[in-house]
This record gives C-alpha cells, structure tokens and sequence, in this order.
C-alpha cells in the first residue's frame, strides 16, 4: 500500500486523524457493522428513545 493511499478515503469521510493528538486504526474485526449501527443512530434518530454511551477504557479521558 503506497504511502499516501488512504488519503482520499479520509478527504471522502471528511475525516482529518492529522488533527487529533493520536489516532488509531481499529483492530476489532467487526468495527464496519458496530459504525453503521452507530452512524445510523446519528443519522436517524428514534423519535422516542434514550441512547446511553459506555466506553470500555474508563481511564482515558476523551478530548
């Protein structure tokens, strides 16, 4: 893989990881379907729902 080949993929997802203090690449093998699930919570909202947010490493602070 060149260099420089996942640059359009960000350009196209709007993403720029330059901007954040560290970025990773997930390693979780079913990372595509949880994002769509996710993605689609933002998307299309419930009209009448809770949505809760837990994340696993409870010592990293998020930004």
């Amino acid at each position: 893989m060149a260099k420089g080949a996942g640059i359009p993929v960000w350009q196209a997802a709007r993403l720029k990881p330059h901007r954040f203090k560290t970025f990773k690449f997930s390693t979780d093998l079913e990372f595509a379907e949880k994002l769509i699930d996710i993605i689609g919570l933002y998307l299309n909202p419930p009209e009448y729902a809770l949505v809760l947010s837990t994340d696993e490493k409870t010592q990293i602070q998020a930004p």
